[in-house]
């Protein structure tokens, strides 16, 4: 990578001046806004749809397909919120298991409220997109502050919890309370999109608000916690990315399926681009304990531990270069010793190959540098903390698993 002419590699958000040493941080590099053209302005116009007839071919297929999971068996808002956040992101199965244990650990807003940070990440520990935690840990304080512990019935209030968006208030308010308020999501949208023939693209804020509208209107023919679960559901198991047309209940209503153009809704879809990212960490064992440090705050994985190590820039060895970033940034020199493995895992749109090695402390240096909370932990202590993806495989390689 290259800025100002000047070559740099990276260590998660720490950006350092190879030729220099100097360090430089950076927070972001943004991208200039397009201005909307006049249409682009406009509001769109969606075809006529029974609507009282669609809700009810909608419904009646829900009643009987739907799945039997935990948090359909409930009304109760904490519940409800808290399978939403989790399902943010994640299948259906790991998100069911996570939150079984969830519950079973913090069994309403309260226990959450109380627990402290460490905790509530470790109980999240793969999941991943660890932001969810903390805006959730952060709502069940305020729920508690502000509302004496009952989660809160308005649908702006709701909405302005940590974390809590347009469709998990819209899935909370109607679930939980029965009120007709949308919940749209990347599932509704492609349905809608297909319903209607959009051939807009659905990342443009008009097919959003157009969908929103159509959904308000099925919600008056309807209960709304069934006819929101009824299209959330369709969209998981019939009008999927590669769409049952066959098995659609509201096959009749489908404009794209009408003009054969199913395969190419919801318009606008950007292929994914993955990049893909070399690191090396390092077990670096002394007097029967391992360096670790702690994340700071701000950018990738925050608040999560991690083994001491970076990226591995092109040109270097995975060896080489773990050897030379433990002492640039923790001030001591250590020895590679024999590889652990490699360890796969991916975070957005990168794809990271992790090279694990044991090493020892050459010498006498034990400084912890730069370190952010940085500690020399036993393999016990170790096994309670919440760790980045690919550093809690080398952990568990080790067999010091998460108690």
């Amino acid at each position: 990578m290259v800025v100002t002419g000047i070559p740099l590699y990276t260590l998660g958000d720490r950006v350092l001046d190879k030729s220099g040493g100097k360090k430089t941080v950076f927070a972001s590099i943004g991208r200039a806004a397009s201005v909307p053209s006049e249409r682009m302005k406009q509001p769109l116009s969606l075809p006529p749809l029974d609507d009282r007839a669609f809700a009810r071919a909608l419904t009646a297929w829900y009643d009987r397909a739907r799945r039997p999971l935990p948090f359909r068996e409930t009304c109760d808002p904490y519940s409800i919120w808290i399978s939403e956040i989790m399902l943010q992101q994640t299948q259906m199965e790991r998100g069911v298991a996570y939150y079984r244990r969830w519950m079973q650990r913090f069994p309403d807003v309260g226990a959450v409220a109380a627990a402290d940070e460490d905790t509530i990440l470790a109980a999240w520990e793969g999941l991943g997109y660890y932001s969810r935690a903390r805006n959730l840990h952060a709502a069940a304080k305020r729920i508690v502050s502000r509302f004496d512990g009952i989660f809160p019935r308005d649908v702006d209030d709701i909405r302005a919890l940590p974390g809590v968006g347009e469709y998990t208030a819209g899935a909370i308010a109607s679930i939980a309370f029965d009120l007709p308020v949308p919940a749209v999501d990347a599932n509704v949208l492609r349905i809608f999109s297909r319903l209607f023939d959009i051939d807009v693209p659905v990342a443009d804020r008009r097919v959003r608000e157009a969908v929103s509208e159509a959904v308000r209107r099925g919600l008056d023919h309807a209960r709304p916690r069934v006819f929101n679960q009824a299209l959330m559901e369709l969209g998981a198991l019939v009008c999927g990315k590669a769409p049952r047309c066959g098995g659609c209940p509201v096959a009749l209503f489908c404009l794209a399926r009408e003009r054969g153009t199913v395969a190419e809704r919801p318009a606008g879809r950007v292929k994914t681009v993955y990049r893909e990212v070399e690191t090396a960490a390092g077990v670096i064992i002394r007097g029967g304990r391992v360096l670790v440090h702690k994340r700071p705050p701000g950018g990738v994985w925050p608040g999560l531990w991690e083994f001491p190590g970076g990226v591995v820039p092109d040109g270097e060895t995975p060896e080489s270069a773990l050897v030379r970033i433990v002492r640039e940034l923790y001030g001591m020199t250590v020895e590679r010793g024999e590889k652990i493995g490699v360890f796969r895992h991916g975070y957005t749109t990168n794809r990271i190959t992790m090279h694990g090695y044991y090493c020892r402390v050459a010498g006498s240096g034990s400084a912890l540098g730069e370190a952010p909370e940085g500690a020399w932990m036993t393999s016990a202590e170790l096994s309670g903390l919440a760790f980045a993806s690919g550093h809690r495989k080398l952990l568990e390689r080790l067999g010091w698993k998460q108690g």
